[in-house]
């Protein structure tokens, strides 16, 4: 067969411009009778659709940076289907390095730049959760998932004959200091889809390589690592929190929480001590302010039952304040507030904004904080606050501990 090259050279917006223009739902011609609409479909009908879908996968590659490209067959690729359904389906193995589920939704390191690269392609995303990276791997080869998402070695990945990007792009080493799995990887059917290649370049850009290493600092692995640290934790949960438990359960119902976000939150406030003060006054397990403690309707600072409830509240609050945040990221907007205050994260919110970046974006706003440490102390209070409670949280959630 004749190899057939091009060199183009064309922005991503002007294709996804081209491929929505060619996705627009056709006008269909409705039985005045009946007025109902026929679902077999007809010849034409799925001919037109294979049309379609041939037409959005050049239109894929042609918005790949200027390259040469071979045109060998009109297959239909994955990232067609991707931007015909709108959705990116994701196979996945849960773990320290891929993906959480906490307080109904999915977060983690893997899971958060799957995110940042489905909303660049301007799609959703569907989960899909598997027990081991070989079953995670057969759905997508049978077609069940766009991609996966694994630390799967790449042995098993060749014996499947899938082709995979590792998300650190080669840095191994920003991931390991973090202790996350090095070979964290996304997998596709075929090295040649304009999914995976789309992956690549977004994956080893230099700015977003940049974010990559920082989002791997805040999912953080190692806070529980040593083996002083994994004795305290589960000393504190098994002869501590059976005295609180009822009471994080029943004021995490009352304010429509995780209870056990709530447990994270105490010990790390409080390592779990009713009676706990610290020099600057605050005082009771979920170390409230005297100011916080009358605001929230709390008496008895040292009550645990109001101490739980005091700080429930402060967090329901935090909620509030940044409800135009999507659910994946509120929680940790929510902690960030409680720390430090909401007006001070508002204010990291406009100056992200004024910069055209993404305000309501976790990452970014911790990004933020993590480059401007040294002349603020408070920001690396609130990265290290939120980063632990994260941290406990998933030890809780797993039982690592």
């Amino acid at each position: 067969m004749q190899r057939i090259t091009y060199r183009v050279k064309g922005s991503a917006q002007g294709a996804k411009r081209r491929i929505s223009h060619l996705l627009r739902p056709s006008k269909r011609l409705l039985n005045t009778k009946s007025n109902i609409v026929s679902s077999t479909p007809t010849a034409s009908g799925r001919f037109a659709r294979t049309k379609k879908l041939a037409q959005v996968s050049s239109i894929a590659l042609l918005s790949l940076p200027a390259q040469s490209l071979t045109t060998m067959n009109t297959k239909v690729s994955a990232y067609a289907n991707v931007m015909l359904q709108n959705t990116l389906t994701i196979a996945a193995v849960p773990g320290d390095s891929t993906y959480f589920a906490t307080d109904g939704f999915q977060h983690g390191f893997g899971f958060d730049l799957v995110r940042t690269y489905a909303d660049e392609l301007g799609v959703d995303i569907d989960l899909k959760a598997y027990a081991n990276e070989e079953a995670a791997l057969k759905a997508l080869r049978s077609g069940d998932a766009d991609m996966a998402l694994t630390t799967a070695s790449t042995k098993l990945k060749s014996q499947l004959n899938l082709s995979s990007v590792n998300v650190s792009c080669g840095y191994d080493a920003s991931l390991t200091k973090n202790g996350l799995h090095p070979k964290v990887s996304w997998t596709f059917s075929s090295s040649n889809d304009p999914l995976s290649k789309k992956a690549s370049y977004f994956l080893c850009d230099s700015i977003k390589l940049k974010n990559t290493q920082k989002l791997a600092a805040f999912y953080n692995q190692n806070l529980l690592k040593d083996a002083y640290s994994q004795d305290h934790f589960q000393k504190t949960l098994t002869e501590k929190l059976p005295d609180y438990q009822s009471s994080f359960e029943e004021q995490a119902r009352n304010y429509n929480h995780d209870w056990e976000l709530l447990v994270a939150m105490g010990y790390q406030e409080s390592h779990l001590d009713a009676n706990a003060v610290s020099p600057t006054g605050v005082r009771g397990l979920m170390m409230l302010t005297n100011n916080t403690a009358k605001a929230m309707g709390v008496s008895d600072r040292v009550d645990p039952y109001q101490s739980i409830g005091g700080g429930a509240r402060y967090l329901e609050q935090m909620k509030a304040d940044f409800a135009d945040v999507p659910k994946t990221d509120r929680v940790w907007f929510a902690l960030a507030g409680y720390n430090m205050g909401p007006n001070a994260v508002k204010s990291i919110q406009r100056k992200l904004r004024a910069q055209g970046i993404d305000d309501k974006s976790w990452a970014n706003v911790y990004a933020y904080l993590a480059d401007n440490k040294a002349s603020n102390s408070r920001y690396g209070q609130a990265m290290h606050y939120v980063s632990n409670i994260r941290s406990y949280l998933e030890s809780i959630k797993t039982q690592t501990v």
